[in-house]
């Protein structure tokens, strides 16, 4: 850990007057890019969330986007753990940072929701899909967000962006990707609809109540963006695609006995409360597929290359060719 508690804590008592009792400091394991810490006191409980060191490509863990967009969300209705300060004197933590209060709950990186009642586990479910259409229902001007990226044509950019990077980083040939990168340009949906997206909404991004079966805080905002909807809802749906071994999704599971909704059930739980009116389709489907396959695909070329962190690099690039035939299947 090479952030200097002595400094961060000389800043924190400046900016949040009241703090008592030394500050521990406890790295957050898992697998966020950006790193993150809890930070404590006696009668304080926060988070710390920084850039790495290092030279970083010029749009990659834009620490301040994400202090932004919780920011602005704070009096939304959407959960989000409340924001403190941000930070952008590296002279403090060695790179920029910012503080937000620490919120209190549960959060599952598997799917199962392991150790919850079949009844709680539905309602779970319903509410991550309803948090989401929530979050799509936001006036992202209203709130301040209106550059915080770009209207219309999303998907046109989404599939000529991965479709490049297919062209960079492959480590093979694969017959489906190929037909993907030249059915998805021709099958763009025509409605235009922009909203504030996620870009990583799922199971293990959301923390719920201790006790009750509602989102509390909708975390890890690194990739959020200006968007189509329909974009994060699908990526949402995937669990249902995949299966436990392929990056821990419950397709095949008996889904009635652990008590989670089918994906029509779930998405019905989000039309219910998204005021948008658009409907989930196969492109959509096939496009988060996609996208999939090509983060895979980066991660195989990672691991070929020799500069992937992840041990499991290799195993996981696999799934690239998984994700794109399973894309054209639904095609």
């Amino acid at each position: 850990m090479s952030i200097d508690a002595a400094r961060l804590d000389a800043f924190l008592r400046g900016a949040l007057p009241g703090l008592e009792g030394p500050l521990r400091l406890e790295p957050i394991v898992g697998g966020q890019s950006n790193p993150t810490f809890f930070v404590t006191y006696d009668n304080r409980r926060l988070v710390l969330r920084k850039q790495p060191p290092g030279e970083l490509l010029p749009s990659a863990h834009a620490i301040d986007r994400e202090y932004r967009v919780i920011s602005a969300l704070r009096e939304t209705g959407v959960p989000v753990p409340p924001a403190l300060r941000y930070c952008d004197d590296r002279a403090v933590v060695g790179t920029p940072f910012y503080v937000m209060e620490r919120v209190e709950g549960r959060v599952f990186h598997d799917c199962t929701l392991p150790g919850v009642a079949p009844a709680e586990r539905r309602a779970m479910y319903e509410a991550m899909a309803r948090t989401l259409a929530a979050l799509h229902n936001v006036d992202f001007s209203a709130i301040g967000l209106g550059d915080y990226g770009r209207s219309g044509n999303y998907f046109a950019r989404q599939v000529s962006r991965w479709s490049r990077q297919w062209a960079e980083v492959r480590t093979r040939d694969d017959a489906h990707i190929e037909r993907l990168i030249a059915w998805l340009p021709a099958h763009l949906p025509a409605e235009e609809i922009t909203s504030i997206v996620h870009g990583d909404y799922r199971v293990g991004n959301l923390m719920f109540h201790p006790t009750e079966p509602r989102v509390v805080a909708l975390l890890d905002w690194e990739l959020s963006t200006l968007g189509h909807p329909l974009a994060d809802l699908a990526h949402s749906a995937m669990a249902w695609l995949s299966a436990p071994d392929e990056y821990g999704g419950i397709r095949g599971l008996d889904l009635d006995a652990l008590g989670i909704p089918n994906l029509e059930t779930y998405l019905a739980a989000y039309d219910g409360v998204a005021r948008h009116g658009a409907r989930l389709e196969t492109f959509h489907m096939v496009f988060a597929l996609f996208r999939w396959s090509m983060i895979f695909e980066g991660i195989a070329a990672r691991a070929k290359a020799g500069t992937a962190n992840d041990a499991n690099a290799a195993d996981t690039g696999r799934l690239a060719a998984a994700f794109a035939k399973r894309a054209v299947d639904l095609i």
